[in-house]
């Protein structure tokens, strides 16, 4: 097999939670709590989540267009 089939059929395979947390450079657990919460689009295949690549993307150029952090902000006494 070359490297462009490989390639494009990579490209077209689901991501696991460490090829998003890669992709958003992020942690693991970053991704499994925003995926608990709904945030992220996937899907539940058994116990494993996993995501559609193109969906990913979209979610953060909407995120980016609106100006929405990856991060929650976090509530701290002033």
């Amino acid at each position: 097999m070359n490297a462009t089939v490989e390639i494009s059929e990579m490209e077209h395979a689901l991501w696991d939670v460490r090829d998003v947390a890669r992709f958003l450079k992020m942690s693991a657990s970053w991704v499994y709590h925003a995926s608990e919460r709904g945030e992220i689009p996937h899907v539940r295949i058994g116990a494993s989540l996993r995501f559609e690549p193109a969906a990913v993307r979209e979610w953060l150029r909407n995120r980016s267009r609106r100006g929405v952090s990856l991060v929650p902000a976090t509530i701290t006494g002033v």
